[in-house]
């Protein structure tokens, strides 16, 4: 799932969703294969390998057929219809993915906290996974494609990690540099890619033309009455069929609905079920092939260049996923469920190209760690499954909030769609739980910590608030009270970043206490994070004239935005309220967290939140303030 991505080709939808001109949809679908698709259109390398492999079902002519009716049920339900029909109508302003949808949700349920609890909780839970599949992507990808080699030539077999270790250093030493050069080769690669192995399908299913009787459900059915239990547990490998299924929901804010519905229609999804049908033919003739149906369909003399297109291909979907992963936690930072951290523009055309110094390291050393810890495909499969399909049922449970609160859908519509789409996901979620001794835990854990951080933040930026408030002195009285006792004034302008603009900034308290003036003009300024990609042009900026020279601004960015308040300063400008750089000064309060005694969290998460504090990038910086404009004043808090 690719939370944002882009190239130069990528046309980003405006506020009001309208369809992509026509004449673009050819240049929009062909870059949307290359970003939205990368995931989803490399899974043929590792899905039916697991699904007969040493821990699947044996590939006889009925378990071939049943599997093969699983994925083709699987792509066209959950992938057509779910996300292409139902999910990709649930977007906020022209933006989609998890967080964006935890944010329609938490506006459809503002008036009911209990609920909107609830919501906030499912839409973690799904974040905090996919990041899990930021990390197992990478690796199951290439890992997948490097094992190419042992079927050219088993000697090689040894070579496969180390050539693997290579190839993800290389990609995430790349990311600083961003994508916006190589960006427009992403949509021609897996176009060759998906049309090769739809060709390579094809060729095997024209031997064997009778594995398109899988294309009945009945073949479903009888397989898991065959198997019992094992049947139930092989949806732990059909459900890697549909890896990057939300990546389709995801990258609407870059193309928009129409480019990707008609790339999956009629590239991507023709081309996958070719793959899967060509494999399961394969099967029905070498049931031996099991161990790697994929490469088993090339021919020799093109095994090393497969190999190398494989390559490619698999470092294309894991950018895709290392940049949603960018964008995910740039959307949770400006949320307020994650610490601010350094964020680096890399493209000067296309917003959604950035990157985060700090996540690249984390993802670079996790990535690592699973490829050298698992060291095949195979064994990477099981903890792939529930980081997938856990996310899936988190984006199903908040989609189903968004159509009944927000759209208004009748019970009578809700309830059957709710069974049929939950019933689906906990099958997918129960079958891989079943795996949790076999590499399961992996994702569940790093869920499991970046669930705790992002909780834990939210939670103790509440209570620092609160504290805050508590110490405050209200703002209206102070500046009558000073418009009574004039203090000496000095020239320029004095404007204070606050999180509260009802109170009196402490750093404006402290200036005047110890330097015993007041600026000539004092202004307050208190940036707002919006539940919507980009703040609406008249409401970037609210002025209001305090009297006494006093003013109060509110700047307010979307998730989706880079925070700037310069530019929210240059706004206020047609509201009469002008700045001049070099006579402005800048004061902020840099608070000193001490984990206390107090009630509101237990002291573990203070001491966690008091360290996430420490080591989060300063609101100066992250506003992009000035520094040589800036004066800070610490002070201590206990929460």
């Amino acid at each position: 799932m690719a939370e944002s991505n882009g190239t130069d080709a990528a046309v980003r939808i405006d506020a009001t969703h309208a369809a992509a001109p026509l004449q673009a949809l050819p240049a929009l679908a062909m870059a949307a294969l290359g970003i939205v698709f990368g995931d989803i259109a490399t899974s043929p390398l590792y899905a039916l390998q697991e699904a007969f492999g040493a821990h699947g079902v044996r590939p006889t002519e009925a378990n071939v057929l049943g599997v093969l009716s699983l994925t083709f049920w699987s792509l066209v339900g959950v992938v057509s219809l779910k996300y292409v029909l139902f999910i990709m109508r649930a977007h906020n302003k022209g933006e989609g993915g998890i967080m964006a949808l935890l944010a329609l949700a938490q506006r459809a349920l503002r008036e009911q906290p209990r609920l909107r609890w609830w919501a906030v909780m499912a839409g973690l839970a799904g974040a905090s996974l996919f990041f899990g599949d930021s990390v197992i992507t990478p690796a199951i990808s290439v890992l997948s494609a490097v094992e190419g080699l042992k079927v050219a030539a088993p000697g090689l077999e040894a070579w496969i990690v180390p050539v693997s270790v290579l190839i993800l250093v290389g990609l995430f030493a790349m990311q600083r540099f961003g994508t916006a050069r190589v960006g427009k080769w992403f949509g021609p690669v897996m176009l060759v890619w998906l049309l090769v192995i739809g060709l390579l399908g094809l060729a095997s299913l024209l031997k064997r033309p009778e594995v398109l009787a899988a294309l009945s459900p009945h073949h479903a059915l009888e397989f898991f009455l065959r198997n019992g239990f094992a049947g139930f547990t092989t949806l732990g490998a059909t459900v890697l069929v549909l890896t990057g299924a939300e990546a389709l929901y995801a990258d609407m804010g870059h193309f928009g609905a129409r480019p990707i519905r008609f790339a999956w229609t009629t590239v991507a999804l023709p081309c996958l079920l070719l793959s899967y049908f060509g494999q399961g033919a394969l099967l029905l003739g070498d049931p031996l092939a099991a161990a790697g149906p994929f490469y088993r369909m090339v021919p020799g003399w093109a095994l090393y260049p497969m190999i190398g297109l494989a390559a490619l291909a698999t470092i294309i979907a894991s950018q895709a996923v290392i940049s949603g992963a960018y964008s995910m936690i740039r959307e949770g930072i400006q949320l307020g469920y994650l610490p601010r951290m350094r964020v680096l523009q890399t493209s000067s055309q296309v917003r959604g190209q950035i990157y985060l110094p700090a996540i690249n390291t984390i993802l670079m050393v996790l990535v690592l760690a699973a490829t050298l810890g698992f060291r095949s495909s195979s064994a990477l499969a099981a903890s792939f499954g529930i980081a997938v399909s856990g996310t899936m049922l988190m984006t199903t449970i908040l989609a189903l909030v968004v159509a009944r609160r927000t759209w208004h859908w009748p019970l009578a519509a809700v309830i059957p769609l709710a069974v049929l789409l939950l019933v689906v996901d906990l099958a997918f979620v129960g079958a891989n739980l079943m795996k949790l001794g076999s590499g399961g835990w992996f994702p569940l854990a790093l869920g499991t910590v970046v669930f705790t951080v992002m909780v834990t933040w939210r939670r103790g930026r509440e209570l620092l608030a609160a504290q805050i408030r508590s110490q405050g002195v209200p703002l209206e009285p102070y500046i009558a009270s000073l418009r009574e006792y004039p203090p000496t004034r000095v020239p320029g302008t004095a404007l204070f970043l606050t999180t509260d603009p009802t109170s009196v900034p402490q750093a404006l308290m402290h200036n005047l206490k110890h330097n015993k003036v007041l600026h000539a003009r004092n202004v307050i300024v208190t940036v707002e994070m919006l539940d919507e990609p980009d703040a609406p042009p008249g409401q970037r900026v609210g002025v209001e004239d305090l009297g006494g020279e006093f003013y109060r601004i509110q700047a307010r960015f979307g998730f989706a935005e880079s925070p700037d308040v310069l530019t929210a300063l240059d706004a206020c400008a047609v509201r009469g309220l002008g700045f001049e750089l070099m006579e402005t000064t800048f004061f902020t309060s840099r608070e000193n967290i001490i984990a206390g005694d107090r009630t509101g969290m237990a002291r573990w998460r203070d001491l966690l939140f008091a360290y996430l504090a420490r080591n989060a990038m300063p609101a100066t910086a992250f506003f992009r303030i000035p520094d040589n404009r800036l004066i800070e004043i610490g002070r201590r808090v206990v929460i």
